[in-house]
């Protein structure tokens, strides 16, 4: 047992001492690092018991421990807010901002309904145009991309907008404001009143809902009895209605490229946050966390150091003396360990998901609810005027 480095009763930390020297620098931590040290050895029996531990032990749980917190707080901050930080510049002092969330990601990511709706979007929309033939009433807008669109590959045209159609009723509807005596609007005369314009020109006022239904009546007499302006679309394959008569003529069309809208959601991240992994924060500043922090972290390093401590102890299962053996409780202390460190985690996370926006404004909802329904309960004051 005597060949056994046990913690001799004291420390003292100085900068260099800990594996990864995140926060050596730090005055706070470098007193609370000796002080964590007295800590840790008294809850695990020093002087009474020999403690199979050296500072440099304690040093590296306490500096895990505080990485660890870190880590915790830094993975909420980045499941809460990752939709705002995302695309941002990722040499920004994250640590030493307050984020507030925006609708950046989420417009980028509606965009796509943009496209598919002629609104906006992220993807082009290409014009093209076919020559009608007469009595050719189908058309193969594959055939025509390959000739016309440079590069092209096959099936990646689709067409988003036809413009075929017949032409407006309003050309063919007689203005309602102008009564001259000529063409099916001839009502002034109807009237007495085709005198009353020195020019032969003569106004008369008509409601809307008469624009309208003369509108109607065109457009439902073009469709019931005539050929009305239609088209059929299956795999850039369009058909058209009526069949072309010889009038020359071409009609035209939109189209995109599914290849432009497949790249089109891959941006360059160049300088900026494309994942969670690329998140800049850092390993907290040690005078920044609080006595809340502060607490957690020293149960979480003294759990560190229970583990240790158990594995050192299990490298000597049975120690003799005189007389008798000793067996050391390796298995205690190390299932002790695993099981504090757990709950510690446990309850952290569980903390942070309490303080969350979502969470948060809940809590205010309620307390406003609340609020009110006491408020309720004050009587109402007469007013004597």
């Amino acid at each position: 047992m005597a060949n056994i480095p046990i913690y001799p009763g004291s420390s003292s930390f100085h900068p260099g001492d800990t594996p990864f020297g995140f926060y050596d620098n730090d005055v706070e931590f470098q007193v609370d690092a000796d002080k964590f040290t007295t800590f840790a050895a008294r809850r695990l029996g020093y002087p009474i018991v020999d403690v199979e531990l050296q500072d440099l032990n304690f040093y590296a749980a306490f500096e895990e421990a505080v990485t660890v917190y870190g880590n915790e707080i830094y993975a909420y901050k980045i499941r809460e807010n990752y939709l705002t930080l995302e695309g941002a510049d990722s040499s920004i002092d994250i640590n030493n901002v307050i984020i507030t969330p925006n609708l950046g990601r989420i417009i980028a990511i509606s965009e796509q309904y943009g496209v598919e709706a002629g609104t906006g979007g992220n993807v082009d929309w290409h014009t093209g145009s076919i020559a009608l033939t007469s009595s050719i009433q189908d058309y193969n807008l594959e055939e025509w991309a390959k000739e016309n669109i440079p590069h092209y590959r096959n099936h990646d045209i689709e067409i988003m907008r036809v413009f075929y159609e017949a032409p407006p009723a309003m050309l063919r509807y007689f203005d309602p404001y102008v009564g001259s005596g000529m063409g099916t609007m001839d009502m002034m005369d109807s009237f007495g009143w085709g005198g009353y314009s020195p020019a032969g020109v003569d106004f008369m006022l008509m409601p809307i809902n008469y624009d309208l239904q003369v509108i109607q009546q065109i457009e439902f007499n073009d469709m019931i009895r005539r050929a009305n302006y239609s088209f059929e679309m299956h795999n850039n394959h369009l058909r058209i209605f009526p069949i072309p008569d010889g009038t020359p003529t071409s009609m035209k069309f939109e189209y995109i490229l599914n290849s432009e809208r497949s790249s089109a959601s891959f941006e360059d991240s160049t300088g900026r946050i494309n994942q969670i992994s690329g998140v800049p924060y850092k390993n907290p500043h040690y005078d920044d966390i609080n006595s809340v922090g502060r607490s957690w972290i020293f149960e979480y390093a003294l759990a560190l150091c229970k583990e240790m401590l158990g594995y050192v102890r299990g490298k000597y299962q049975t120690v003799p003396i005189p007389g008798d053996t000793v067996t050391l409780n390796q298995n205690d202390l190390i299932t002790a360990a695993t099981s504090e460190k757990e709950r510690l985690i446990d309850r952290l996370r569980a903390y942070l998901d309490e303080t969350s926006r979502e969470k948060l404004l809940e809590r205010r909802a309620t307390e406003g609810d609340f609020l009110e329904k006491e408020l309720a309960k004050v009587p109402f004051p007469i007013y004597i005027g």
